[in-house]
C-alpha cells in the first residue's frame, strides 16, 4: 500500500473520532480494518493505528492551533471532513519530519477534493498554506 492510500485511511480512522466516544475507537479500528478492500496487511495496520494514535495524543493541541490560523472559523464550525483532513495534515506539517510540507499540504487538498464538500480543497489549501508560512 503506498502513502497515499495509507493517508486515507488515517484519514477514515480519525474521520471516525467525530462519531464514536474514544473508548469505543479500538473496536472503530478493528471494524476499519475488517472492511478494507483490499486487505491491509498487519504491519501496515500497525503503521497507521500507531500514527492516528499520534495524532489523537496531540488533537487538543491540533485543534488549538487550526482555530488560530483559520480566521474566521473555528473548528466547531468545520466540515467533519474538512477538519479530518485539516487535523491529518497539521500533525504531518508540524510533528512528522518524514512528511514533507508540500506533500502534506498536497495530499490533503486531493483528500478535500475526495471527501469535502464544494470548494473544500482551497478552503483547506488555504488554512494549510498559513501554517507552511509559519504566518
Amino acid at each position: 500500500m503506498g502513502r497515499r492510500e495509507q493517508r486515507e485511511q488515517i484519514f477514515r480512522l480519525l474521520f471516525r473520532v467525530e462519531f464514536h466516544e474514544r473508548e469505543d475507537m479500538p473496536q472503530q479500528i478493528a471494524f476499519l480494518w475488517e472492511e478494507a478492500e483490499p486487505a491491509v496487511a498487519e504491519s501496515e495496520r500497525l503503521a497507521m493505528t500507531e500514527k492516528y494514535s499520534r495524532i489523537m495524543d496531540r488533537l487538543s493541541e491540533i485543534d488549538g492551533l487550526i482555530n488560530e490560523k483559520a480566521e474566521k472559523w473555528t473548528t466547531d464550525r468545520m466540515g467533519k471532513a474538512e477538519l479530518t483532513i485539516l487535523r491529518l495534515a497539521v500533525y504531518e506539517i508540524l510533528f512528522d519530519e518524514d512528511v514533507p510540507v508540500g506533500v502534506a499540504i498536497n495530499e490533503a487538498v486531493e483528500l478535500a477534493k475526495k471527501y469535502g464538500q464544494e470548494g473544500a480543497g482551497a478552503f483547506v489549501n488555504g488554512i494549510l498554506a498559513r501554517f507552511a508560512n509559519k504566518g
